[in-house]
């Protein structure tokens, strides 16, 4: 039987990390364990998470790559799945997840969904859904992977500060080729996301980053200060 290692990055998460924790004991199945890597915080995180019976571990450098890889080094299970704290994978998403495990997957994710009518938002969700089913990245919300693979590649890169789950797959990948073995983005079931990024940050904001990123060939992801939409602390 397949044992799933569960790894929920943390950063100030006190508002939706209960939740969180209580959908994943319902929905993934027995063997499992749950770690929630505190990744510095400065609200009840850590003590929510261990009130759930989560595993803490803690990383003191506020970078979500060193967060995910501090998480899955604490992990013992078969497999890797990292779930971010505003996300809620449903059961019907598990199953599919289990079944690809079980046929020859080596790493994959899922297509992901809002609960928003912003039709600007939606759009811009259902390109990255199209991209991602196309390119076979997986979005970081939820990443499903063999752990003795992310251990081969040695995890999440962490030169990066944003779009460390873009350089993962695309190793994950070369890697599938070498041994024969599939990368699956599921979407039958999409993950259910918080939609506040886009709530947070305007639609220039988000712009002004893309383009800043295209302009410097990717450098403004290896420095933490250019990627504010994920450190500045809004929640």
């Amino acid at each position: 039987m397949i044992r799933i290692s569960v790894v929920v990055p943390a950063f100030n998460e006190e508002r939706l990390l209960s939740a969180t924790l209580a959908n994943l004991l319902r929905v993934v199945p027995e063997p499992r364990e749950i770690i929630v890597c505190d990744n510095n915080s400065t609200d009840r995180t850590a003590d929510i998470a261990r009130a759930a019976g989560a595993t803490v571990v803690f990383e003191p450098l506020n970078q979500i790559s060193r967060a995910r890889n501090r998480g899955a080094a604490a992990a013992t299970g078969d497999w890797l799945l990292f779930v971010d704290a505003d996300s809620s994978p449903s059961k019907n998403l598990l199953e599919d997840t289990f079944a690809a495990m079980q046929t020859g997957c080596l790493a994959g994710g899922a297509t992901v969904e809002f609960d928003s009518r912003d039709l600007v938002v939606r759009f811009w969700l259902a390109l990255w859904n199209s991209a991602s089913r196309l390119m076979k990245w997986a979005a970081g919300s939820y990443i499903f992977c063999e752990a003795a693979a992310f251990r081969e590649l040695g995890g999440f890169s962490e030169a990066l500060y944003a779009g460390e789950e873009l350089d993962l797959f695309r190793r994950l990948k070369r890697l599938a080729r070498r041994r024969g073995g599939r990368i699956v983005i599921l979407h039958r079931h999409p993950l259910l996301t918080s939609d506040r990024k886009a709530r947070l940050y305007s639609t220039r904001e988000h712009l002004a980053f893309l383009l800043k990123t295209l302009l410097t060939a990717g450098r403004t992801l290896r420095r933490r200060e250019d990627c504010a939409v994920w450190y500045d602390g809004r929640r």
